[in-house]
């Protein structure tokens, strides 16, 4: 009779620790992203912007003022992911990497981590903005 009680305890703890691995360390492993681009030039013209990384590719999305396009994905194992976007506008193209798993999913960044990257374009450069209504974050462009 004890030997059944235990085997069925240990059953369900192994069922439980099998669940709780493959939920919430999974996710932790694989950390989900949003990242939301946000057009807020000034000048109120049509931002065109192309976002890719090494796997995949956005395609080219044509935004108007005030508008905004966003994707969803996760984080690779080796917290190398990298999503860099081109953004174009009258008279001016420049690049940026919208999301840096060593930036934007590091404790130790000094931006912190976000899980909802909010992106406001502006033409002087590109800001993070705060869900919890801090200080935005600029950034210069990489070109």
């Amino acid at each position: 009779m004890a030997s059944s009680r235990n085997q069925n305890f240990i059953f369900m703890l192994i069922s439980f620790l099998i669940i709780l691995a493959t939920t919430s360390f999974a996710s932790a492993l694989f950390s989900a992203k949003h990242v939301e681009i946000v057009n807020k030039l000034v000048t109120r013209a049509t931002l065109i912007v192309h976002c890719m990384n090494k796997e995949e590719d956005k395609g080219v999305i044509s935004l108007g003022p005030g508008d905004s396009f966003d994707f969803r994905f996760r984080v690779n194992l080796r917290k190398t992911t990298i999503y860099t976007c081109s953004f174009a506008w009258p008279g001016n193209t420049a690049t940026f990497d919208i999301l840096r798993a060593d930036r934007d999913d590091n404790p130790q960044s000094k931006v912190g981590v976000c899980s909802e990257c909010i992106w406001s374009i502006h033409e002087p450069a590109p800001c993070r903005d705060r869900r919890d209504g801090g200080q935005p974050n600029w950034f210069p462009w990489a070109s």
